[in-house]
């Protein structure tokens, strides 16, 4: 059993049905929910939280069921909306104060915990600034900040770099990794950016249209692609000269920028790599393995039921 588990899980909507029979495990660490805008991601997780109640099918969240212990569930689970619902007027750190007593903080643990969690999201110097002041990134470490602030065993996050340029969302990336590698809680991101959380999640879950496509560890997702990036040193040109002598010798191979991606079929053209370059003066600064990236594996139809 994962963090949060679902059974035939299905949402309907009057004529729209957001979840469809979805069936799913969140293991332990950091898992990225992946789909375009409408596959169902918010609507999961307010099922989830015991905000939606399903029409059909069986939730289990840390082992509680939303539609009778909801309140427990929100009493151990985190939860960052997509949208901007920040008090304008109100610092952060009032709001994280007043939503780390809403889970059932006393006064004194909750200004701790504030604190500390504002010092986490790098807000520590800005926390009584009125957040109708902030910039997007900065209101998007104050939702963090309260969705950390009771010390959950599990945060869900709905497309947390969303709006974000791209110095911020790489820190928001880095909080994130952070959250679920340093500080021991469970995380459950949405993403419509395939690319964006293949360095921070460990796991990842791909839905589309409610369904379930594919649930795997990002390590085999983005499994080798069986090629390698030759880089070779030398006068310019070189590339194009081994790859054109690679090609010679049967062997599948094509520019990407200022170097050479080679098809390994057999063990031999390791070698082959290694004579050529050698045999025309050069130097050979690396092999590297290529992997299929999130966006390659999801255009490529991997993902496909």
């Amino acid at each position: 059993m994962g963090v949060a588990d679902t059974q035939h899980l299905t949402m309907q909507y009057r004529q729209v049905r957001a979840l469809d029979d979805l069936t799913l495990s969140v293991p332990e660490g950091i898992t990225g929910v992946i789909g375009v805008n409408g596959a169902g991601k918010s609507t999961l997780i307010k099922v989830l939280l015991g905000l939606l109640r399903p029409t059909g099918g069986a939730v289990r969240v840390l082992g509680l069921d939303p539609a009778t212990q909801g309140s427990a569930i929100r009493a151990r689970v985190g939860y960052m909306p997509e949208h901007d619902v920040l008090p304008a007027d109100v610092s952060a750190a009032d709001f994280v104060m007043h939503m780390a007593m809403m889970s059932g903080l006393p006064r004194a643990a909750a200004r701790e915990r504030t604190s500390d969690a504002l010092r986490h999201v790098g807000l520590a110097e800005e926390r009584h600034r009125p957040m109708g002041g902030y910039s997007t990134g900065m209101k998007q470490r104050a939702k963090l900040a309260q969705t950390i602030v009771h010390s959950p065993q599990l945060v869900l996050l709905d497309e947390p770099t969303n709006g974000l340029d791209p110095r911020a969302r790489d820190d928001m990336l880095d909080l994130i990794g952070r959250i679920g590698h340093d500080f021991g809680i469970s995380v459950m991101v949405t993403s419509h950016l395939l690319g964006e959380l293949e360095r921070t999640v460990d796991h990842v879950i791909v839905i589309d249209a409610g369904h379930l496509l594919r649930s795997e560890r990002t390590q085999d997702l983005t499994e080798t692609t069986g090629n390698v990036l030759v880089e070779v040193l030398g006068p310019p040109g070189s590339d194009q000269r081994i790859g054109q002598a690679l090609v010679e010798r049967g062997v599948q191979a094509w520019p990407v920028g200022d170097r050479i991606e080679v098809r390994i079929d057999r063990p031999e053209t390791l070698d082959l790599i290694r004579d050529l370059v050698a045999g025309h003066g050069l130097g050979l600064v690396r092999l590297q393995e290529v992997h299929h990236s999130l966006e390659e594996v999801f255009a490529q139809g991997g993902g496909q039921r």
